[in-house]
């Protein structure tokens, strides 16, 4: 009879959530939620290929990944523009040689009452927030993972595209675009399990970064924190163990699922500052 030890079981644990010798791809790598993603999957062993609009801040972070002994490169291209998706894809799988993780996570938003939202506007965040996560995760997709048999894809959603919104929030395109990612992971995990592929969404709450900067020098920290019931927002860690999960062995019975980062607030439901 074999004995299983403590350390036996630890090891099985941590082996279901490392990724030696598995690559990932992460879209908007460069900084914010997206760099912190490719820091947890990095720090599990992926060799990690990012991916921004701009080149310095590419090689800045890369560079950072690198300084954690994480194996790291990058390639610059806009997500919004078809064309550049279409690069990205056949340059990450022939510099990587196949994609094991996708993670979605380049975005934008906008902020425009619904009455005067402009057109190029709400263009702008669909084309990057729900085209572009199509136009990849089906290039990968096709090329790489469903001839392999395997693969994982993260997207990166909001819990904006959960709820509705307080009357001064005014990111109609966002929420939307958000609540599409969410159902197009639902639809593409339907569609993609027959080929051992696993598709989930990350729905964070509120996270200081660029993207939120202007919301939160409006309110401040401590309204916004108070809007959680662990009354915080989240930080630079906060997102990497559900990311790791769902990217991981320890995931692979998991799809079509949505989780929330966000210290409560759905459970609160105070998306937006108001109860929903």
């Amino acid at each position: 009879m074999t004995t299983i030890t403590p350390t036996d079981q630890r090891r099985r644990v941590q082996q279901l959530f490392d990724l030696t010798g598995r690559t990932a791809l992460v879209t908007g790598g460069s900084r914010g939620l997206g760099l912190q993603i490719a820091e947890a999957l990095g720090e599990a062993g992926a060799r990690v290929l990012l991916s921004a609009r701009k080149a310095g801040e590419l090689e800045e972070a890369v560079a950072a990944l690198k300084a954690r002994g994480i194996e790291a490169d990058w390639i610059a291209a806009d997500s919004s523009r078809a064309e550049d998706v279409a690069r990205l894809a056949a340059s990450a799988i022939e510099r990587l040689g196949h994609v094991d993780v996708l993670v979605n996570n380049a975005g934008a938003t906008w902020g425009a009452a619904a009455e005067e939202h402009p057109l190029e506007a709400w263009d702008k965040v669909m084309n990057l927030n729900v085209r572009a996560i199509f136009l990849l995760s089906q290039a990968i997709g096709r090329d790489s993972m469903i001839p392999r048999g395997r693969g994982r894809i993260v997207n990166v959603a909001s819990i904006a595209g959960l709820a509705g919104n307080s009357p001064e929030m005014k990111t109609l395109a966002y929420n939307t675009s958000k609540a599409a990612v969410i159902n197009f992971t639902r639809a593409l995990a339907g569609e993609w399990g027959v080929h051992g592929i696993t598709v989930n969404a990350l729905a964070p709450g509120f996270f200081p970064s660029r993207m939120t900067a202007g919301l939160i020098e409006r309110m401040g920290i401590e309204k916004m924190a108070a809007r959680a019931p662990l009354r915080r927002l989240g930080d630079d860690e906060d997102l990497k163990g559900a990311a790791l999960l769902l990217a991981s062995d320890a995931g692979k019975h998991i799809t079509g699922q949505v989780i929330a980062v966000d210290g409560g607030v759905l459970a609160a439901g105070t998306v937006g500052g108001a109860r929903t």
